[in-house]
């Protein structure tokens, strides 16, 4: 399912114009962003958790030459999903 697909489905179910989907769908996005971007987690009860994950910096591998390369630290989003929807797929 691609985002064109979601809007529909959510239109349907919502019984929404697709063009007030996409912004209620759009206005989700954003909120999930500014909130991790801001440090807090987003937290959809049975559904899961987005948070920031960070990861420290590390030693890698070209796979190509062999040659060593430092990989720098960063952050990253992180998906963990519920009770619910863990049991109902």
């Amino acid at each position: 399912m691609n985002k064109g697909d979601l809007v529909e489905k959510i239109a349907f179910k919502a019984n929404l114009k697709k063009s007030e989907a996409e912004k209620a769908l759009k206005a989700f996005e954003e909120s999930v962003v500014e909130a991790l971007s801001g440090g807090e987690k987003v937290t959809l009860v049975g559904f899961g958790t987005f948070s920031v994950s960070n990861r420290s910096a590390r030693k890698g591998r070209n796979p190509q030459t062999g040659e060593e390369i430092s990989i720098p630290a960063k952050s990253v989003p992180k998906f963990s999903a519920g009770k619910v929807l863990k049991e109902s797929i």
